[in-house]
């Protein structure tokens, strides 16, 4: 019998989908493809299955996350600009028991004084930002030790 991978939903917000192109001095030259084979690749040899998300719509990542509950072992989030005002994806992320690990490929506290604030902060179980596409893998570590998966 093949033991299926505990999947870790991988959920990127708006403009995410616009990587290599969009202030790469900022965001970096990858694309989001690109950062998504990075993050499958190191989720496999952490013994995890990735799914993305990418929407520059809330609702839908409201219903991903909602979607999550008995189907993810975790979530990594980018919620880009909803990071900083979305209560609809807050109170999704507070209302399911799938723990979360919030990310961001630049520093926002050396950002704009509107991206200081993170309304999602308060329900995940961390923050890693500031290390370009390795907050990710960063964060799937993080996802793995909060689940016992570690190999």
């Amino acid at each position: 019998m093949i033991e299926e991978k505990p999947c870790i939903l991988v959920i990127h917000g708006p403009n995410l989908n616009l990587l290599g192109k969009r202030e790469p001095n900022i965001y970096g030259n990858l694309t989001l493809d690109e950062i998504n084979a990075n993050i499958r690749g190191k989720a496999n040899n952490l013994g995890f299955a990735v799914e993305f998300v990418q929407s520059n719509h809330e609702g839908y990542i409201v219903d991903a996350i909602q979607q999550a509950e008995g189907n993810q072992k975790g979530i990594i989030i980018n919620a880009a600009a909803f990071t900083h005002y979305s209560i609809a994806i807050r109170d999704a992320l507070a209302a399911i028991s799938v723990p979360a690990i919030e990310v961001h490929l630049s520093n926002i506290y050396k950002r704009e004084e509107f991206r200081h604030h993170s309304v999602i902060s308060s329900v995940v179980y961390g923050q890693i930002s500031g290390f370009g596409y390795d907050s990710y893998l960063l964060a799937l570590e993080a996802v793995a030790r909060l689940i016992g998966n570690k190999r």
